[in-house]
């Protein structure tokens, strides 16, 4: 068998690039004529020639040793079952790098930005996934000239590194239920210290199922995963949207062992989660409402929640949390916000106390002696 290898490369241009996006022709060409069912259609998408296309896609085979597309007198152009797994399949490792890549990208740019004047200021934030940080990065760059290194981590992780002192910043979201959070208590109270830590307002957003395009399985519930056998795909344990999953199956008091993939399979981002259903490899999983939509998939809503950005009380007059804090209390934000279905902006920017802001902080009073009395 042919060798086949992959090369990675990145360059250097005149404008910047949002996102996490990787260019490859050859998946550009496939995704076009698997949605476009012709190769002058796809041509026409790709802004491109039908003899371009044809040739691109000849060079494909000759070069993966495997023909990509199935033709049938009549019918529309196919991808061949190996090009299908192809395509889902990069999709899919796309999904759980794309936190990664992005910021080995927006690393460069502050290597370049160092090099030419150095007068860029740096913020460290480890934060629990969210669709909206890579936009708050773009506008402190844009409009504070503020660095803000991003590493995505679990809830838990990111609480954790705060602690140990490997961020100035640390990001977490917490449910909005109306019987509590006990395990988002439990979890998060250990690494929270009233008057050592303040809270900073960031977004608010919505979680629920991610289910394929008309939820043809007519999934409403957790529960209906379990009575349907139906497959699941979970998030990474340590993450806040497993303390979620995990808090919404007590409230329907149901054992995770009823859901068919609940410890078997996981992925660590909303877009992954989402990746897999829009694969088929799974028939639902919890996530963000901005994720399924980026996969044209439905979204059963079940829960909102405010995501929080947390720092030590001191930092908070720090130059690079100062401006921090001025981008997320700005219009540009909640214009940002906007785009994100599901997101909203209510106190962002503010800085708020842990009983403020999580309703499920509690003091115990310590009852008084005999003796005091």
């Amino acid at each position: 068998m042919r060798a086949r290898g992959v090369h990675l490369e990145y360059s250097f241009q005149p404008d910047g690039q949002r996102g996490a996006d990787l260019h490859n022709p050859l998946f550009e060409l496939l995704s076009a004529l698997r949605d476009h069912g012709s190769i002058q259609h796809a041509a026409r998408a790709l802004a491109s020639s039908y003899r371009h296309v044809w040739g691109a896609l000849k060079h494909w085979e000759t070069v993966l040793g495997e023909p990509l597309v199935s033709w049938s007198q009549g019918q529309p152009a196919r991808l061949t079952p190996f090009a299908q797994r192809m395509v889902w399949a990069e999709a899919r490792a796309r999904a759980r790098l794309t936190p990664h890549i992005e910021a080995l990208r927006v690393e460069l740019e502050r290597v370049l930005a160092e090099a030419l004047d150095g007068t860029q200021q740096v913020v460290t934030l480890y934060a629990s996934h969210d669709l909206a940080l890579p936009l708050l990065r773009e506008r402190a760059g844009v409009e504070h000239r503020l660095h803000v290194e991003l590493r995505f981590v679990g809830s838990v992780d990111a609480l954790r590194a705060l602690a140990d002192g490997r961020c100035v910043v640390a990001g977490f979201h917490v449910p909005k239920l109306p019987a509590g959070g006990r395990l988002f208590e439990r979890s998060l109270k250990p690494l929270l210290k009233p008057g050592r830590h303040k809270l900073i307002g960031c977004a608010t957003r919505r979680q629920g199922l991610i289910v394929a395009r008309g939820n043809p399985h007519r999934i409403a519930t957790l529960g209906d995963l379990a009575r349907a056998g139906l497959r699941f795909v979970n998030r990474q344990s340590g993450s806040g949207t497993r303390l979620l999953t995990d808090q919404l199956l007590q409230l329907e008091r149901l054992q995770p062992e009823a859901i068919s993939g609940y410890f078997e399979r996981a992925e660590d981002s909303h877009l992954a989660v989402a990746a897999a259903v829009a694969s088929g490899l799974a028939d639902a999983g919890v996530g963000i409402e901005a994720a399924a939509q980026r996969y044209g998939l439905d979204f059963v809503p079940l829960a909102d929640e405010d995501y929080f950005l947390v720092c030590l009380r001191d930092a908070l007059d720090q130059p690079p949390v100062l401006k921090l804090r001025e981008v997320l209390a700005g219009d540009l934000w909640q214009q940002a916000l906007r785009t994100l279905p599901g997101y909203g902006a209510d106190r962002a920017g503010q800085v708020l106390s842990l009983t403020q802001a999580l309703p499920w902080w509690t003091f115990r009073v310590r009852k008084r002696s005999q003796a005091a009395r």
